[in-house]
């Protein structure tokens, strides 16, 4: 075993990570490079266990690429890997006790102050409940509206197919208004820029600018045990060891390097440049999303069919990273013997595997008890609270999430996947492919392919969805050119004029 050094680095000055020059160029042009036509499917595509397909050993590369990320910083990696399972530890218990109250909610009407009051919380958590965005009773017949598309469109595609759950729908007019609602839109631009924030004015992002990525939606039905989706985190995978990937902007450069408490996940400084969808899987997302969320259509408690978040993003974020890198010197201890740190070493480059625990090409990062057991996910996955329609949860793009295996409630779970993303030119250059698709009734360029719903009856128009919203709204649908605020920092304005050139503005 590798012991740890007494060398502490230097919280001014990281070593660079090799990657490509010119991280944001060649990143652009990764996520606008046309794409090809993606075959038919559904949400189960986006992960090996949803999928039921077999999880093959990755190739030699990325033992090469593990052996390059930590040569020179062993031994302040193994110091790091150390502090952080102690940690961990602790955290842990606190998480296990606390259960689902150490979620953060604030009341949409207290929205700016009630973030301000919980602030400490909510960085820590990287989860939050918004109540109240938008009217329950409006927020519920979304629920009803959709039901009555999807009946006069039995063709409609959905996981799984004989007792559908998700459906393959983006454009219905419940998923157009919530998007385009101008509570959500308020609430999406504080999202942004209450933690996240820019290392540098000429960082090429927009935190005032919210834009659209069309997602599915969840009607899921009591009993049901098909959609039971274990804990994972979204965009992408094997792409946040990759050069070409989350390697591009730097993004996990601390804790790779060490320094895992120097790493802060607010920075959206290298996220920028980062490619989150290297091998343009179906469902693996290529826009930067700062925050996922969901819009309650339904009321919905623990163990209902519901979200469970692991409240520790920061310090499971940079576990996921580093548990590639360590392998358990005694695999047949149990319980606390066996996640001592004293039982795990650093596997160096005689013993690297290509193994990213989890991480598959193509597919979301899933996470188990067995390839991740510091994180004691079987006691940490919390439900967020009680739901209500018109709720609105949102949670860290780091965040480990999943759904309940089984709905034990007696109605419905329903929501509207509605992430926040900021104006990049990486996002730019979706949401103009994306307002092709929405134009012809097709999935969105992340997303299965095929006809969509683009022969859907009561599919509404662009006239329509025009009407329902105002000019925040059709901006962030890349309709009406982009505002630039007067005050705008020097790569905020750059940003947010170069986008309304992609979009045709």
């Amino acid at each position: 075993m590798l012991r740890p050094s007494v060398a502490k680095i230097s919280s001014r000055a990281v070593p660079a990570l090799t990657r490509p020059a010119s991280a944001a160029a060649t990143a652009t042009a990764t996520a606008s490079a046309p794409k090809v036509s993606k075959k038919e499917g559904d949400i189960s595509d986006a992960f090996v266990s949803l999928s039921g397909a077999q999880r093959d050993p990755l190739p030699d590369r990325f033992r090469r690429l593990k052996c390059d990320l930590v040569r020179g910083r062993e031994a302040e990696i193994v110091e790091s890997w150390t502090r952080l399972l102690r940690q961990l530890r602790k955290e842990n218990d606190y998480i296990a006790e606390k259960g689902s109250d150490v979620i953060p909610q604030v009341d949409f009407a207290d929205l700016e102050s009630g973030c301000e009051k919980l602030q400490g919380e909510i960085k820590k958590r990287g989860a939050l409940v918004v109540r109240g965005v938008i009217p329950e009773a409006e927020a519920r017949a979304y629920k009803e509206e959709v039901e009555e598309y999807v009946r006069k469109n039995p063709h409609t595609r959905a996981f799984p197919p004989n007792d559908p759950q998700v459906y393959e729908l983006y454009w219905s007019g419940p998923q157009l208004k919530a998007r385009s609602h101008p509570s959500l839109l308020r609430v999406q631009r504080h999202l942004m820029s209450f933690l996240w924030h820019t290392s540098s004015p000429s960082a090429q992002i927009s935190l005032t600018n919210p834009l659209t990525y069309a997602d599915r939606l969840r009607i899921r039905q009591p009993g049901d045990a098909s959609f039971a989706l274990g804990p994972h985190i979204d965009g992408g995978s094997v792409e946040r060891w990759e050069p070409g990937g989350y390697g591009l902007g730097g993004v996990y450069d601390r804790v790779l390097a060490g320094d895992w408490e120097g790493y802060d996940p607010w920075d959206a400084s290298g996220r920028v440049a980062a490619v989150s969808n290297l091998y343009d899987g179906l469902g693996a997302c290529s826009m930067f999303r700062m925050w996922q969320g969901w819009m309650s259509m339904s009321r919905a408690g623990p163990g209902e069919g519901t979200l469970l978040v692991n409240p520790l993003m920061h310090m499971a974020t940079a576990y996921v990273l580093l548990r590639p890198f360590f392998t358990a010197v005694d695999a047949s201890k149990k319980g606390a013997a066996f996640l001592d740190e004293g039982n795990w070493a650093f596997a160096g480059v005689d013993g690297m595997t290509s193994d990213l625990q989890g991480a598959s090409p193509g597919h979301g990062q899933e996470l188990t008890d067995e390839l991740h057991p510091h994180l004691e996910l079987a006691r940490t996955m919390v439900h967020v609270p009680n739901i209500k329609p018109g709720d609105f949860v949102a949670w860290h793009c780091d965040t480990i999430h999943s759904v309940d295996k089984v709905h034990a409630g007696k109605s419905d779970s329903s929501v509207l996947y509605i992430p926040v993303c900021p104006v990049t030119d990486i996002n730019a250059a979706y949401v103009a492919r994306q307002r092709a698709a929405f134009r012809a009734g097709t999935p969105g360029p992340d997303f299965p392919g095929g006809e969509g719903e683009s022969r859907h009856v009561g599919r509404p128009s662009e006239e329509a969805l025009r009407g329902w919203t105002d000019g925040a709204g059709r901006q962030a649908f890349g309709l009406e050119r982009l505002a630039v605020r007067d005050a705008a920092l020097p790569g905020e304005r750059e940003v947010v004029e170069r986008a309304n050139g992609i979009l045709g503005f």
